[in-house]
């Protein structure tokens, strides 16, 4: 397979007609070799616009929702960033891009430690990645001026809500089978919420439960 090739058709043929992403969301996608996140079993399938399993009942997000995710947040420079589920670590390398840091928060042990290692082969120096319950954010860390969830969630917990920076955005998806809205949620500078809905998909859900919820 030719990689370089298979890479621009993933951006232009499978991506671009979907969304008409800009030159900094298709310069990121090219940057970051989607291969090198991939299970090796399936690396023929890297560019398919299909959810790769990653074991577990978890599966990679589809390019086409990966470029929607970028296209909606636009990761700025010097941002400090939160990720729940670290999956294959393929987002947090994208979202490190342009990032200052992005924390990961993965409850499954597993991928917490191939995201790792995939992670330190690829060059990647500014994500960390810890083990535990994302849907409880990470206190740690915050203030984040962008919070991402990789997966699903029936409504967005208050912790990560109350781990916004003034101004700082939340992204999520929202709801269950067969239809989740992919929302983006900004914390106002004078207090309150700004939400809005950027696109419908079909994602894996978030694992584990959490208490506190904001619900819109």
């Amino acid at each position: 397979m030719d990689i370089e090739r298979a890479r621009f058709n993933m951006i232009e043929q499978t991506i671009h007609p979907a969304v008409p992403i800009d030159p900094q969301t298709a310069e990121t996608l090219r940057l970051v070799k989607r291969e090198r996140f991939v299970p090796e079993a399936l690396r023929s399938l890297a560019f398919a616009d299909v959810a790769l399993p990653l074991g577990g009942g978890e599966h990679m997000l589809k390019p086409e929702v990966i470029g929607r995710l970028l296209l909606a947040v636009s990761p700025q420079r010097g941002e400090s960033v939160l990720l729940i589920g670290a999956g294959s670590g393929y987002l947090a390398a994208l979202l490190a891009v342009h990032a200052d840091s992005v924390h990961c928060m993965e409850i499954d042990p597993g991928l917490a430690a191939t995201a790792e290692a995939r992670l330190l082969r690829a060059g990647v120096s500014n994500v960390t990645v810890e083990e535990g319950n994302g849907l409880a954010g990470c206190a740690e860390c915050a203030p984040y001026d962008l919070i991402v969830a990789s997966g699903a969630v029936q409504s967005i917990p208050a912790a990560w809500l109350d781990q916004l920076k003034p101004g700082g955005r939340l992204f999520a998806f929202v709801g269950q089978a067969p239809v989740m809205r992919a929302r983006l949620m900004q914390r106002l500078p004078a207090g309150g919420f700004r939400s809005k809905t950027v696109f419908e998909t079909l994602v894996d859900p978030l694992r584990a439960q959490h208490a506190g919820a904001f619900v819109f």
